[in-house]
Parts: structure tokens; C-alpha cells; sequence
């Protein structure tokens, strides 16, 4: 088969390779589901009675334009419905975005160790990704920027709080960030984990500004990551040319009906931050009782340090998915030293105790 020029020349791979095709790589099922960042409380009672009401009417495509949750999120944020684009996920989102400004050989600009699905968008429509290396577990706005203006990038992708390390930055470096972004390029800000974050990470920004587009979801702080539902804020015009391009009934009506009614009970999300917030001490614990240091973390996971390279935590993970846990590790040094924990429910969490004492022995600890 005859493929076209730009994903010829693409290695056959994916981003990730998911916890169920493991499971079958593995013959067996996990006991714990820790590595995907997913929210194991699960989503608002509300919201999962207005799917399963939606669900009757599932025969119906969903509606094209996400009406009554674009404007639901536009009173949220303070911020007029045109600003708001409803997508399948961040991951569909930044597709449609790539697709939207990058054109072959563009250069967009990201860190080297951060997120993957972004980079595979980019080689997807054949952009040419420039790479900066973290600082001290950050990502690194003056690298990010310096490439930037270095390459003449039409992207710059930036997460805060940030994945796979859980840091983040004050708002205030986020806000002088923008105001140097190079002539011709675009900061991607990337959102996902901003509920769990401090107030002081989040920047204030206007919806309007051209030079920046902020991606947000519902797959982490609400629970429905199985539903592909998330939204992008950004300035009208740009927010405009997604319809040139999107799958307009691409997002559900149950996801729809199912963010509708997250987005509405606070109480709810609440309940979440807290249970988050219990388990990343959970997970802090459990790694000082192995000799091993948890980073801080603005996320629902939390990097734990393993304290040599990642030979030895990639041993590690063998050793966790061994026993039955599924975890997850950055890919490049100095990031690779750690293992990323999600947070869950108690008995996950009892899980993952109880297997990583093996997991370290097996990796060579005594």
C-alpha cells in the first residue's frame, strides 16, 4: 500500500500504548490502574444520570455547534461563547489546531520529555518539532521562548501544571511569557490539570489575546476521560477557523449531556480536589516508606523519584506491572529517574503499597 508523502515517512507508533492492550500483551488484568492519569473517583452522580438519560436519544448525532455547554463554559469563564471551541479531548483539540496554523516543515517549538501526542500531531502534518530540555523538573519559558524566536515557531507548546512531572509555574511567569512571544507565533497552553492547581498558577488572560490559545478538559478533575470531551479558549478568529476544519458532529451528545451536568455541581468538584489531594499524600508515603522521594505535584499523579536513572525505574515499572500495578514513566533523562503514580481510590492505592516493595527488589535494591 502507497501511503502519502508525509505519514510515509512516519514510524508505525502511538503515543501511548494503552492499560487494556497491556492487559493483553500480559494475559492478565491489572489490580490497580495508576498510569493514565485518569480520575478513578469517578464523574458527579449528576453528570452520569444525564448521560444515562442521553442515552435513549443516542440515536441522534450530537449537536454540531455543543451549544448549551459552549455557553455554560463561556458564563464559567467569564468570557463570550465565541471564545469557547468544544472538541473530542485536548488530544483532538491540538490536532485540529496543528492542522489549523502548521504547515510542512513549520517548526513548533515544545520541551524534550513533554507531552507526546502533542509532537505526534505535529509529524502527522509533517512540522519540524525543536525540543528544550526541563529545568530542575520545569519546563523552561526563557528555552522555550529563546527557540522560538531562534526557529521562527508557529507553536510553542507549553502545560501548567505539567505532565509527566506535576510542576508548575506562578501565572505571573506565564503572563511575562506571553508578553515576548516572538511575532508569528502561538503559545499552546496547556490546561488539563489546571483544577488541581494552586490559584496562583492559573494567569490571567484575556480571552481576546491573540497570542495565545489555552486548551482545557473534562478528562481529569470531572471523571470522563472515556468521553473525549474537552474545550479550547482562545481569541474569536482563531477559536472561528476550527470550524474550516473539525468534525462537526464529532463530540457525542451523551459526552455533551455528561459535561453539561459536571461543569454544573461544584460540590462535586470539590469532593474530587480533596480525594486527589488525600491521595497524593497517600502516594507521598507510600514512596518515603520505600527510601524514595515523591515530587511535588499541582496534578491528580505524582512523580516519584527513584533515585538513580532510568534503567533502574524503568525496572522498576517491570516490576510494578509484574504484580498486577499499572504505572507510567516519563520518557527522556534527567525525567526518567521517576515513576508516575496516579491518584485513586484507597484500595488502588493499597495495591500499589503493597506491590512496590517487590518491584524495587526485583529491580535490585538489597
Amino acid at each position: 500500500m502507497r501511503f502519502a508523502p508525509i505519514p510515509e515517512k512516519l514510524p508505525q507508533t502511538v503515543p501511548f500504548i494503552g492499560p487494556e492492550t497491556q492487559e493483553r500483551q500480559r494475559a492478565a488484568p491489572y489490580i490497580a490502574r495508576l498510569g493514565a492519569n485518569e480520575n478513578g473517583f469517578g464523574p458527579s452522580p449528576r453528570a452520569i444520570e444525564a448521560m444515562r438519560v442521553a442515552a435513549s436519544e443516542i440515536w441522534k448525532y450530537g449537536d454540531a455547534e455543543s451549544f448549551d455547554l459552549r455557553h455554560a463554559l463561556a458564563r464559567h469563564h467569564g468570557v463570550a461563547a465565541e471564545n469557547i471551541m468544544i472538541g473530542e479531548g485536548i488530544d483532538g483539540l491540538l490536532g485540529l489546531l496543528v492542522r489549523l496554523i502548521v504547515a510542512p516543515g513549520d517548526v513548533v517549538v515544545t520541551s524534550e520529555g513533554g507531552y507526546p501526542t502533542f509532537n505526534y500531531h505535529v509529524a502527522g502534518f509533517g512540522g519540524e518539532i525543536s525540543k528544550v530540555p526541563y529545568r530542575n523538573d520545569h519546563e523552561d519559558p526563557e528555552a522555550l521562548l529563546k527557540r522560538a524566536a531562534e526557529k521562527q515557531a508557529r507553536l510553542i507548546y507549553l502545560a501548567n501544571p505539567d505532565n509527566p512531572m506535576g510542576s508548575w509555574l506562578d501565572g505571573k511567569v506565564i503572563e511575562e511569557m506571553l508578553s515576548r512571544i516572538p511575532d508569528g507565533s502561538l503559545l499552546v497552553l496547556d490546561e488539563a490539570y489546571a483544577e488541581f492547581a494552586p490559584d496562583t498558577a492559573l494567569p490571567d488572560i484575556d480571552a481576546d489575546d491573540t497570542r495565545v490559545i489555552r486548551m482545557r478538559t473534562f478528562s481529569k478533575a470531572y471523571g470522563m476521560a472515556g468521553a473525549r470531551i474537552g474545550y479550547a479558549i482562545g481569541a474569536k478568529d482563531l477559536i472561528a477557523g476550527f470550524d474550516r476544519i473539525r468534525n462537526h458532529f464529532g463530540v457525542n451528545r451523551i459526552a455533551q449531556a455528561g459535561a453539561l451536568a459536571a461543569l454544573e455541581d461544584e460540590s462535586w468538584l470539590s469532593q474530587i480536589r480533596s480525594h486527589v489531594s488525600g491521595a497524593r499524600n497517600r502516594i507521598a508515603e507510600i514512596a518515603a516508606d520505600n527510601g524514595l522521594t515523591a515530587l511535588p505535584s499541582a496534578t491528580n499523579f505524582v512523580a516519584v523519584d527513584c533515585g538513580r536513572d532510568g534503567a533502574y525505574a524503568r525496572a522498576v515499572l517491570a516490576g510494578l506491572e509484574k504484580e498486577g500495578v499499572f504505572v507510567r514513566m516519563p520518557g527522556v533523562a534527567p525525567l526518567d529517574r521517576c515513576i508516575r503514580v496516579s491518584c485513586g481510590p484507597s484500595d488502588q492505592l493499597d495495591a500499589f503499597a503493597a506491590a512496590l516493595p517487590k518491584a524495587l527488589r526485583a529491580a535490585g535494591t538489597d
